[in-house]
């Protein structure tokens, strides 16, 4: 049983290419540890550039096959994804080497520092890295764990989604999806928002009540109807609704000039070079987070207006033959919506492509995905979707995009069913006029970034 980090020296890493599991294999080995790891994208070849730059911090990668895992390996970590199985899990027993996941091990992490953690439907990727810019500029020397590259970290050659400083403070990435929140036990709780995803939201609201329960101290954003009902101290919280009442941190003012947002929080102006007011929603919730951590919302606003974003959220890729093309990570029915609403202001058309993940996910939430993104569709908008993108394992294959499509056709909306995303402009570049954004969604495939760089190189 490993109860503290002092009893780790040799974790392995089942699944070391994913975003979560690179975050944590990267802090261990900034923090001194001998860490190594595997996985399948190796073998398949499609981990693009991420084995270099976990080889380039010390990290050692094998091929998902147990050869990595030696009688010197004293933990294995494996994700969630990750099946009993796998001969990776099935060596480990055979030798008596402690296996847990990768939630347990962040929650020891967590338990090491004064930590800060993000929860909420939406997010939490963002919200992390602002936060962490916010702690630094504040002079805390913090460390981070998150979902998804800074850009920050990423241009120094960085995977960027980890970081080891000198300071007390972590800020992490807490996941609803599951479950694994409940684990942590953090300085403060951090509250975005609460909808369906994943999980119905009764059971959501379960989750995220313990979340609340385990916080020293907690911040919820009243904005959002299922949160503010978990508030525990009202001056703690944050709103960005111009009617919203009782928060002790409030946002007014919101504007978008181009690919600019602004408003002041609390009279305190910021400016931010990202689209939508989710982004401001997200600023917001981490300059209220800060505070709590003794940093100034003056300090704050220095830090956001020079924030650089994260790795595939609004990434604007460019301009080219008067056609925006912007990356984002969006995947649930909410982000999908914020993702298209915040490309409006600068557009007078946005062709939004979309690339679900997972058949049960994707059939789970079948009914949002088409609410979602219908109500966020002007007359001229249009929503194309490829394939459901499969990852492997156990799955029924009872749903398509395609059915998503007919949906929204029904509705009256202007919808079209590329199967190969591979012939998406061979079929929608006549669509593609002066004055339109194409907004490329999705998550999960690690060929996305790539696959988006080709359509704006070809557009």
């Amino acid at each position: 049983m490993v109860t503290s980090l002092e009893q780790i020296r040799n974790p392995f890493f089942i699944g070391v290419a994913g975003a979560g599991m690179s975050a944590i294999a990267q802090y261990l080995q900034g923090v001194g540890k001998n860490v190594s790891g595997s996985d399948r994208f190796f073998n398949e070849g499609k981990a693009g550039d991420i084995k270099e730059k976990l080889e380039a911090e010390g990290i050692r990668c094998f091929l998902q096959n147990g050869d990595g895992i030696t009688p010197d390996t004293d933990l294995v970590v494996a994700s969630t994804a990750i099946e009993d199985t796998v001969e990776e899990i099935r060596k480990a027993k055979a030798l008596n080497i402690p296996v847990i996941r990768r939630s347990e091990l962040l929650a020891l992490i967590a338990a090491s520092k004064k930590t800060i953690a993000v929860g909420g439907t939406s997010g939490k990727s963002t919200t992390t890295g602002m936060l962490f810019d916010i702690l630094q500029q504040g002079g805390l020397q913090p460390s981070v764990i998150s979902g998804a590259g800074l850009v920050t970290l990423i241009k120094k050659g960085k995977i960027g989604n980890a970081f080891v400083g000198a300071g007390e403070w972590l800020v992490i990435e807490a996941d609803e999806s599951d479950g694994s929140i409940v684990q942590y036990h953090p300085e403060v709780g951090l509250l975005l928002n609460i909808e369906k995803d994943h999980k119905e939201l009764d059971e959501l609201m379960q989750v995220f009540e313990t979340f609340r329960n385990n916080s020293n101290r907690f911040c919820v954003n009243r904005s959002n109807e299922h949160s503010r009902k978990l508030s525990a101290d009202a001056a703690n919280d944050f709103c960005v609704d111009e009617n919203c009442t009782g928060a002790g941190f409030r946002a007014t003012g919101f504007e978008q000039n181009g690919f600019q947002i602004s408003f002041a929080l609390n009279g305190q102006p910021f400016e931010l070079k990202l689209l939508g007011r989710h982004n401001m929603e997200n600023a917001v919730a981490a300059a209220t987070a800060a505070a709590l951590a003794g940093v100034s919302l003056e300090t704050a606003a220095i830090a956001l207006k020079q924030y650089e974003g994260i790795y595939r959220r609004a990434q604007v890729l460019g301009q080219k033959n008067g056609v925006w093309v912007v990356d984002d990570f969006a995947h649930n029915p909410v982000k999908c919506a914020a993702a298209i609403r915040s490309c409006q202001p600068v557009s007078d058309k946005v062709v939004a492509w979309f690339q679900p993940h997972g058949y049960t996910p994707t059939k789970f939430l079948r009914k949002e995905f088409v609410e979602e993104i219908g109500n966020a569709l002007r007359a001229q908008d249009e929503i194309w979707m490829s394939e459901i993108f499969y990852a492997g394992g156990t799955t029924t294959k009872d749903i398509s995009a395609g059915d998503l499509i007919n949906d929204l056709k029904a509705l009256g909306k202007k919808a079209y069913f590329v199967e190969n995303r591979d012939e998406l402009l061979t079929t929608a570049g006549s669509h593609l006029q002066p004055g339109t954004t194409l907004l490329l969604m999705g998550a999960r495939d690690p060929s996305l970034e790539q696959f988006a760089k080709k359509i704006y190189s070809e557009l």
